[in-house]
């Protein structure tokens, strides 16, 4: 099986592993676990990069718990690497130099609601879809919302985004503060629950998308919604990708608060209605979706449909019950599973980029033209309303010539999107994965200026080392 390199590095001591295994045993008892199975279920599992498990897994309780695993690590220069779901896609929860693994599985509790405030105070370990289980009695909603049931920790850690995010924003704009063990084992709280502050260093930013490298997340403070009163989804499709793109650029900009805009092209309507044992017509199309009043979800339906037709879309057909708007959205969720499907026994692989909205057509399209190009099995799907899709493709490690032209193609992606302004990636996150890539996106002096940060808060690289920078 041809796999992708992961970074390798220096590895600690083995003598100094096993002091800090050892001293855990005697702190946490059979909430530390050293067996290879589990192990290898805390390295990477969701993409083609290979798998590195750490040393051991630890269940921590509590801050304090993290505190001291953390002080641990740190006496004996041990790497530590926090663990959410393992759902991230760039080989984030890799252990290339072995080391401890963090597992916030017990540390899921919901610590406040402040209904009135619109916000929530809540453990690194609580996913997303039981923290909007235990908030619905007090109308409010969490609206970030990845495929997976990420742990919320997680989706801090990796700045996540979903569906949601063309109306709620990402993760960035909906963390408020957090509670951090920092590489000396010290907690800080990186902002009080004030929806604005202009007191010193935003240091809530600096740790949302930091992947672990930087500190550990162990408590969260989070914006809220309210549920709207009134929900409509529908489906939308058109002739081409292209014009499914250019109708979700007119929405977008004629100022119509769309809350969700998704983008699936043929193959992926075709590998849904598979999977999610749904009846679409094979075309691209749009998964729409409106929050308001009764009236003005009524009237932005009537303005999207508009907006369709002036480029050969349409029929929009609405779904106003739950059912149908669960089931539609749950198909949109399950994108993953269904591409598996098109091609059995082949590996999928997913990546992400995002482009400025106006750019956002010619990208996807001239992608398409790569994929097919090039003989490969590709479906797109997208949060197209803010410029972010994915392409997952469908890959025989055994054959070395699909797997060289993936690669090429991997890096004609990441070209074409910078060449328009774009990112690597919009929400999947660096890891081991796009790594090399940030040198073309970012400059040589503001990688310099991350691995300063990086030296002045982890002076010793043992937090979730190898990733980023």
């Amino acid at each position: 099986m041809v796999m992708l390199e992961a970074w390798e590095g220096l590895k600690p001591d083995r003598k100094a592993v096993e002091r800090v295994v050892g001293a855990l045993a005697a702190n946490f008892g059979n909430r530390l676990v050293t067996s290879q199975a589990v192990r290898e279920q805390h390295g990477n599992t969701l993409t083609w990069i290979g798998n590195q498990p750490p040393d051991a897994v630890v269940f921590p309780q509590a801050t304090e718990d993290v505190q001291r695993i953390v002080r641990l690590c740190a006496a004996e220069r041990v790497p530590v690497i926090a663990f959410g779901t393992g759902t991230s896609l760039e080989g984030q929860v890799n252990a290339p130099r072995g080391g401890i693994c963090i597992d916030f599985r017990d540390m899921n509790r919901l610590v406040a609601v402040h209904a009135e405030d619109l916000d929530c105070v809540v453990e690194a370990g609580m996913t997303r879809k039981k923290l909007n289980e235990q908030l619905r009695d007090q109308g409010v909603f969490f609206p970030i919302d990845p495929g997976a049931d990420a742990s919320l920790g997680g989706m801090a850690a990796t700045r996540c985004s979903g569906t949601n995010a063309v109306r709620y924003g990402t993760m960035k704009d909906n963390v408020l503060s957090l509670k951090v063990v920092l590489a000396n084992g010290e907690v800080i709280s990186t902002a009080r629950r004030a929806k604005k502050s202009s007191a010193g260093y935003d240091l809530t930013r600096l740790m949302v998308g930091s992947e672990g490298t930087l500190g550990i997340i162990t408590e969260l403070t989070l914006r809220l919604a309210g549920i709207p009163e009134a929900i409509a989804s529908g489906i939308c499709p058109f002739p081409s990708v292209e014009a499914a793109c250019k109708a979700t650029i007119l929405t977008i900009q004629s100022g119509i608060p769309v809350a969700r805009i998704e983008l699936l092209d043929t193959l992926q309507v075709r590998a849904s209605n598979a999977y999610s044992k749904l009846t679409l017509p094979e075309t691209p199309m749009l998964f729409v979706e409106f929050h308001g009043t009764e009236a003005s979800v009524a009237e932005q339906s009537q303005r999207f449909g508009e907006i369709a037709q002036e480029f050969g879309g349409g029929p929009f057909e609405r779904a106003t019950q739950a059912e149908e708007r669960s089931r539609l959205w749950q198909a949109r969720h399950d994108a993953y599973w269904a591409q598996c499907g098109l091609r059995p026994g082949t590996y999928a692989l997913a990546t992400d980029v995002c482009v400025p909205i106006s750019r956002l057509a010619e990208c996807v399209t001239e992608t398409q033209r790569d994929i097919a190009a090039n003989k490969l099995v590709a479906p797109i799907v997208g949060h197209v309303g803010d410029g972010n899709f994915h392409v997952g493709l469908m890959v025989d490690l055994g054959d070395k010539d699909e797997v060289a032209r993936v690669h090429a193609f991997l890096e004609r992606l990441v070209e074409r999107a910078l060449a328009m302004d774009g990112t690597c990636t919009g929400e999947h996150g660096i890891g081991q994965g796009k790594m090399k890539y940030l040198p073309a996106e970012h400059g040589e002096a503001a990688l310099d200026t991350m691995r300063a940060i990086k030296r002045a808060l982890d002076p010793l690289d043992i937090m979730n080392p190898g990733k980023i920078v």
